[in-house]
């Protein structure tokens, strides 16, 4: 009789079917994904908009002049 009680909890347990805490409805679907893309696309337009307002640091003078790199004539 125990062991009959004890299978038939185990079994009504398992098939209850919830695993885990449950999700609220504010996060299921497709919109709260749409806006997370979107959060994340805005973010991404910030930041590559800060990086190409930075001045670009350009060399001041001249090159050395290397020489070539195979000289013709010589061994």
């Amino acid at each position: 009789m125990k062991a009959m009680l004890v299978v038939f909890a185990v079994l009504s347990s398992a098939a209850c079917g919830v695993i885990g805490s449950p999700i609220p409805p504010e996060e299921v679907g497709v919109a709260p994904v749409i806006e997370r893309q979107q959060r994340l696309d805005a973010l991404e337009a910030a930041k590559k908009e800060a990086v190409e307002l930075q001045p670009v640091a350009e060399p001041q003078g001249q090159d050395v002049e290397l020489p070539d790199l195979r000289p013709v004539g010589t061994r």
